[in-house]
């Protein structure tokens, strides 16, 4: 069913938690049990672990936090727990970590990009300039180049989405995005709040997509391009 959490994630052992999904049926609950689980996992018994390797000047570290051995964090990076963050993972200039993200392996976080309240399963890969709030992304999914999950609506009212018919409350006013296995969303795309993307579609650039967007599609805009002579002018330094 599309409102289950197999439909978008049918690869929960790239998760570095053994069982975690077992008592959750629906993607909006993912979220909700990160924020618990990592005050369980760090904040509690006060973790603040860092076994990376750092490229340039330390992070900015803040809160508690766990970041796994083989990881590689580049300068100017900012991480503000709880944030679990697991092995192999590249985080590049600039980024910022905000609480309640739960990076798994072999994740990628590009430059100047910003992780919030987010689930990201492992290889998933995050280019730069990016916002991704209040969301899910699946094994191996792609954010390209200044991708924004817009993750509040203009009224702050709830964020819902209809599937198959069936209007459903995500239970808070701030939802980004479901993002499935192996979907691409191409630079410079926007999700509107609560948007669920099943796997293996592509969003091509540009788009602007909201609601429920069913498992292995392209999603792409036509336009048409005019072209008109120029004169040539010699712009003033």
């Amino acid at each position: 069913m599309s409102t289950s959490i197999s439909y978008y994630f049918s690869h929960q052992d790239t998760f570095p938690f053994p069982g975690w999904f077992d008592d959750l049926s629906t993607p909006a609950e993912i979220l909700e049990k990160a924020t618990s689980f990592l005050q369980e996992l760090l904040v509690k018994p006060d973790v603040k672990e860092n076994h990376a390797t750092m490229k340039g000047a330390a992070p900015h570290l803040y809160g508690n936090y766990y970041i796994g051995a083989g990881t590689v964090i580049y300068n100017d990076v900012t991480i503000i727990g709880p944030v679990y963050i697991g092995k192999n993972v590249e985080i590049m200039p600039g980024a910022v970590i905000r609480p309640g993200t739960i990076i798994s392996d072999k994740c990628s976080v590009g430059h100047s990009s910003e992780i919030k309240h987010s689930v990201l399963f492992g290889g998933a890969k995050v280019a730069s300039l990016a916002f991704v709030g209040d969301s899910v992304l699946g094994k191996s999914a792609r954010i390209g180049s200044g991708v924004i999950t817009a993750n509040r609506k203009f009224d702050q009212s709830r964020a819902a989405i209809k599937i198959d018919g069936e209007k459903i409350d995500l239970g808070t006013d701030f939802f980004g995005c479901v993002i499935g296995d192996y979907t691409r969303l191409g630079a410079n795309c926007v999700t509107q709040p609560g948007t669920h993307i099943g796997p293996h579609t592509w969003i091509f650039p540009m788009i602007g997509v909201r609601g429920f967007i069913p498992r292995e599609k392209r999603v792409f805009a036509e336009q048409k391009l005019v072209m008109t002579e120029n004169e040539i002018v010699e712009l003033k330094p």
